[in-house]
């Protein structure tokens, strides 16, 4: 508030409130662990980007620069992103620890590694590397 930033101010207030609603929702305890927060904020970053991309699909510039500007905002609270080279090393990795050796096993792999790289790279991503090295 301070520092005048209004897409800064409207998209915490935004996590913040999607926060509250989290912690509200039955069965919550009125609580939230930090890995619910952590996804909330990927999920907010995920509707964000894929806004903007319907936007821009829509000739509406405007309207996705101001989706990725909040999408900036939020992206600074989440763990950084691993290259697309720690991606690979660490799939290779999953794959052996599971022993995978095709396309069927693609499940198995991704139940892995979507539990071991949470936060760290974005499903799609996961997907498209595991789907590359399996087939």
């Amino acid at each position: 508030m301070k520092a005048k930033d209004k897409v800064a101010l409207e998209t915490l207030r935004n996590i913040k409130k999607v926060f509250l609603e989290a912690k509200t929702a039955p069965g919550a305890n009125d609580t939230l662990s930090d890995a619910d927060a952590l996804k909330i904020i990927q999920k907010l970053t995920k509707q964000g980007k894929d806004a903007a991309t319907i936007y821009i699909e829509q000739g509406r510039q405007d309207l996705a620069d101001e989706e990725l500007a909040q999408v900036k905002v939020t992206e600074a609270y989440l763990p950084k992103q691993m290259t697309p080279e720690e991606l690979e090393a660490a799939l290779k990795e999953i794959i052996a620890e599971t022993g995978a050796a095709g396309d069927k096993d693609m499940g198995k792999v991704m139940g892995v590694a979507s539990k071991k790289l949470a936060g760290l790279a974005e499903g799609r991503a996961i997907s498209a590397k595991v789907k590359e090295l399996l087939g």
